[in-house]
């Protein structure tokens, strides 16, 4: 049967296993739905009987809901708990959800847990929370099988039965040196079908990728999405590794990513939900609406200029629009195809600096093409062939004006290490407004006395 979310129905079962239920109804309840869709109700309940429910689970379900919860929920939940009571549900998580949970809490809490866990797993907890919250250690699993690639194939196997039981990667073996640097990855199969004697180091295909632990996780992404990987190692500067990071947990962070552009492209900040606080929507917000409101400025002074131009034809303030409208559309596109790029690792600015050629053909083809439909509109609305014509040059330029700005600003941008999602659409629109006002305006200038 097909898994279905049904938000007020889970809701009436929760209330009645928190009004009279048992145990067993709470854990029943958990077994049939999803932990997602269950966080997405919990989020809506008094902090009592948010409680009253937890408490009535066991601390391997706890985890579950915990670790899918939203940031918010996640601190509530934790706030209920004792020291040992964290503890023991973070033993149900994989070492990268319970890093990101022990860095919600504060400084004196996480450290009283810390030295509360097993030395072992305190250590690589601490190791993990000392990188940045969007490095590739922060989302990397340290439950993976290393081997050395001195050993041969009958000891890996007995290894590999030996350690497999807590690792959550088990289909892939990385092998090292005996300085713990990677040498590459062997799958299962291959050591299973290979003879007793045989080293590990002969069924090495390649040097493997890897990421270095304190790059950021886009370029992570940009790696296994790029060439297609499960697992990607996660190693030190001595490259001895780390961690895993798999396809899985690259999901997210993919997602993140997209969400955080198409934030910024907006001009609204990556932190910004849909209910958030009335002031922090404010504070995200209103910044960019001024620097909007002072490149409108700017487009505002480049028609002042006109004034007397427009005064004498009045055709030419409800014809100008198009062009800077058609001129934003077009840079937009540009922009778009580029960003996606630079989010995949696929351009630079060095490398691909000649497709701008592309991109004025492109203007060319095109504004050619809506400058002559609207030329031919123009015409049969005021009849006059040279507005026409003016609107018609006019499009063709701006637009590969348009072309080459939406292409060359975001790598500008990437190469200055500043967010091209944010800086450049507004300057983009800025850009093609002014030259689309000053192009069109102008040739109307010079032809006045054929508009009159």
């Amino acid at each position: 049967m097909e898994y279905e979310f049904d938000y007020n129905l889970l809701k009436e079962q929760l209330d009645t296993v928190i009004r009279g239920g048992t145990v067993e109804d709470a854990k029943s309840l958990i077994d049939e739905f999803h932990a997602v869709d269950i966080d997405r109700v919990l989020e809506d309940m008094d902090a009592p009987d948010l409680q009253y429910f937890l408490f009535m689970l066991d601390a391997e379900r706890v985890a579950e809901l915990m670790e899918n919860a939203e940031e918010e929920l996640q601190r509530q939940m934790m706030r209920f708990y004792s020291t040992k009571e964290l503890i023991d549900i973070f033993s149900f998580m994989v070492n990268a959800d319970a890093a990101d949970l022990l860095g919600l809490l504060g400084t004196q809490r996480r450290k009283d847990v810390l030295n509360y866990m097993k030395k072992s797993d305190s250590d690589i907890l601490t190791m993990i929370l000392s990188y940045d919250e969007d490095s590739a250690a922060r989302i990397m699993t340290t439950e993976f099988l290393s081997l050395k690639q001195s050993l041969t194939v009958k000891e890996a196997l007995l290894k590999i039965k030996e350690i497999a039981p807590t690792t959550e990667i088990i289909e892939s073996i990385f092998i090292t040196d005996d300085l713990h640097r990677i040498q590459g990855i062997v799958d299962l199969r291959d050591i299973l079908v290979a003879p007793g004697f045989k080293p590990l180091a002969d069924l090495i295909d390649d040097s493997p990728f890897y990421v270095y632990a304190d790059e950021d996780q886009e370029e992570a992404s940009n790696l296994i999405y790029k060439y297609d990987l499960k697992y990607l190692p996660v190693v030190n500067k001595n490259l001895a590794i780390l961690g895993v990071i798999t396809s899985d947990d690259i999901i997210d962070v993919m997602e993140e990513e997209h969400n955080e552009d198409m934030l910024a492209v907006g001009g609204v900040s990556k932190d910004e939900e849909y209910d958030s606080h009335f002031f922090h929507s404010i504070k995200s917000r209103l910044p960019w609406l001024v620097i909007n409101l002072f490149t409108a400025f700017l487009a505002s002074a480049v028609v002042s200029m006109f004034e007397s131009t427009i005064s004498q034809v009045v055709a030419l303030a409800a014809a100008m629009p198009i062009v800077t409208g058609m001129g934003g559309n077009a840079g937009n596109q540009t922009l778009s195809i580029v960003l996606t790029s630079l989010v995949r690792g696929e351009i630079t600015l060095e490398d691909d600096l000649p497709l701008i050629v592309k991109e004025i053909c492109l203007g060319l083809f095109n504004g050619a093409v809506i400058g002559l439909f609207a030329g031919v509109v123009l015409y049969l609305k005021y009849h006059n062939a040279y507005l026409g014509l003016i609107i018609f040059a006019a499009m063709i330029l701006n637009m590969m004006i348009a072309g080459i700005v939406g292409f060359l600003l975001p790598l500008l941008f990437d190469k200055a290490k500043i967010d091209p999602a944010i800086s450049s659409p507004i300057f983009l629109t800025t850009c093609t407004d002014i030259c689309g006002f000053f192009i069109f305006l102008g040739l109307a200038s010079l032809l006045l006395p054929k508009l009159v």
